[in-house]
């Protein structure tokens, strides 16, 4: 049961939601990064979008993406994002190993999260865009 799995504190991996251009359209896209100095193991990322748009209450379909290894200190492309959902709350669950212990953790790019006064660059991407620690 989940309850007796011991999760340890998640350090060292972030998410990002950045933007570049390809072929003269601006396309966004979330990215994990690892900072760790150790490779992750069977990284599991679920992610899913709500919120209420306009009085009503909106929700999108629920993704599911697998990374079977993800170097130290390296960059990996999790999905293409539509900026029409960043009025939303972006909700991307995290689970992987190192070595045989398990992390996880939730990040919530909140709704207003995205606006162009957040856009910073990125120096792991090299693009610019939100970073969440």
């Amino acid at each position: 049961m989940k309850k007796d799995i011991d999760f340890h504190p998640v350090t060292g991996v972030k998410l990002a939601i950045a933007k570049e251009m390809v072929n003269r359209n601006e396309e966004w896209s979330v990215y994990i990064i690892n900072l760790n100095l150790i490779e992750l193991h069977t990284v599991m990322i679920t992610s899913k979008g709500y919120g209420n748009i306009n009085g009503e209450e909106k929700k999108t379909s629920v993704l599911r993406h697998m990374i079977q290894e993800l170097g130290a200190e390296s960059v990996a492309k999790v999905e293409p994002i539509d900026p029409a959902v960043f009025v939303m709350n972006n909700e991307f669950w995290v689970s992987y190993y190192i070595l045989d212990q398990i992390f996880d953790k939730k990040f919530i790019f909140t709704e207003g999260s995205m606006d162009p006064s957040n856009v910073r660059m990125i120096p792991e991407l090299g693009l610019e865009g939100v970073l969440h620690r």
